[in-house]
């Protein structure tokens, strides 16, 4: 047990404390404390040669300043910091423990927008921060949290108009979306773009107004990116239903098309009624996960046969644009679990989707662009690196995959002499 002595700093008096959370407060107060005492001992003595005319020390001890309550990750305590008289001309000590005016732990200013962010209504602070912080938990209001979030517009500002000169992408991840905003009759469309370097790592590269996921939204977007210095990826991944497709075909038209097998797989199945989804979402897996190209193709044709005479509605949505379902065969076998889908968008969705149904959707369309854009920055810091890497720099300079392996000198020299 910890034994707490009345020494005038706003501890309960003696006793013996019994609840764990008033433990680790008092022990960080007192560890404070004693930083704060050892910090301005340390000055008093680097300065103690400092004398005046007549001999007197320029840098002393003064006492200290009144108690002020200061918020840490184990709560509120009240710290009486010492102070310092320092008679030299233009000099003055000022603490970097606790700086003047300090009312909370930047390790706190953090985390507050953090569980913001994470669906933490700004009303519901009021509530949750004397649990995590204690009673005493001081300037952690409402508008203090919205004010703690607006510098996040300046910095997406300056993330949309960055060079993008420096960077190459060797694969794309395109999608949108859909959120209400509570000021506006009309629904946010959120374009984003994400992308793979040739390192291997993933980053974040738009996140822009569009209306439905439009060809001129798009377009608009990635004009304004070719503008900034970016090149055309080798390979984009989107949902069959983008407007980007042909957005990317007039700005990009080299750039290399993959749908997105985890969208056309649910967009089937929709088709289907219940009792017929298990099997066929079975079969549609196996496609997916197919070896080569054609088992792919093989595995299309049956599944063709099996349904288009009861359901053509949804055979035609597998068979749509068939092509383009089988663009990763001609990638290297260990990048195609990221180039199959846009799941490391929609993974990182879920989170903007939960802020939604908690706050009933941003205030405005800045505010919720702002929003999308913070916590897509955040799951950056999570995202993986891509399997093989050092496989990237071959496929930036065009170098050919048959099946996910690459080509032999001879397979490149018959294709030359087919052509």
């Amino acid at each position: 047990m910890l034994r707490i002595i009345e020494d005038g700093s706003g501890s309960k008096g003696n006793g013996l404390l019994t609840d764990l959370d008033e433990l680790a407060r008092e022990g960080a107060r007192r560890m404070l404390v004693s930083a704060l005492d050892a910090e301005v001992a340390e000055y008093v003595e680097r300065h103690r040669r400092d004398r005046d005319e007549e001999g007197r020390a320029q840098v002393v001890r003064n006492g200290k300043a009144r108690p002020r309550k200061v918020t840490l990750g184990c709560g509120t305590v009240a710290i009486a910091a010492p102070r310092v008289n320092d008679r030299r001309v233009r000099e003055q000590f000022t603490s970097r423990i606790l700086p003047p005016y300090m009312r909370r732990s930047p390790k706190v200013a953090e985390v507050l927008p953090v569980l913001y962010l994470r669906g933490l209504s700004t009303g519901d602070f009021r509530e949750a921060l004397p649990i995590l912080l204690g009673d005493d938990a001081s300037g952690l209001s409402p508008t203090t949290i919205t004010r703690l979030t607006a510098v996040w517009e300046d910095e997406y500002r300056e993330f949309r108009r960055r060079d993008l000169s420096d960077r190459e992408y060797v694969y794309i991840w395109v999608d949108g979306i859909h959120f209400n905003i509570r000021l506006e009759e009309d629904r946010l469309c959120t374009l984003v773009m994400l992308g793979a370097r040739a390192d291997g790592t993933k980053e974040l590269i738009a996140v822009e107004d569009g209306y439905r996921e439009s060809t001129e939204s798009w377009l608009a977007v990635l004009r304004d990116l070719k503008r900034r210095g970016m090149r055309a990826p080798v390979l984009a991944i989107g949902d069959g239903a983008l407007g980007f497709w042909a957005a990317v075909r007039e700005v990009w038209p080299a750039t290399q098309q993959q749908r997105d097998w985890v969208h056309r797989m649910a967009n089937v199945l929709d088709k289907l009624p219940k009792r017929m989804q298990p099997a066929a979402k079975r079969a549609l897996r196996e496609m997916m996960y197919a070896e080569s190209r054609a088992e792919a193709e093989a595995l299309v044709e049956r599944f063709d046969s099996a349904y288009v005479a009861k359901y053509p509605k949804a055979v035609a949505s597998l068979t749509r644009d068939q092509e383009y379902l089988y663009t990763h065969f001609d990638f290297p076998a260990e990048h195609w679990k990221h180039i199959r889908s846009t799941n490391v968008i929609e993974s990182a969705f879920a989170t903007v989707r939960l802020r939604q149904r908690v706050t009933k959707g941003a205030g405005s369309r800045t505010k919720g662009l702002t929003m999308v854009f913070k916590l897509l920055e955040m799951a950056q810091q999570r995202w993986r690196k891509l399997n093989a890497p050092q496989l990237l720099p071959l496929v930036l300079v065009g170098e050919r995959f048959n099946d996910g392996i690459q080509e032999t000198d001879r397979e490149k020299t018959d294709r030359k002499v087919a052509a």
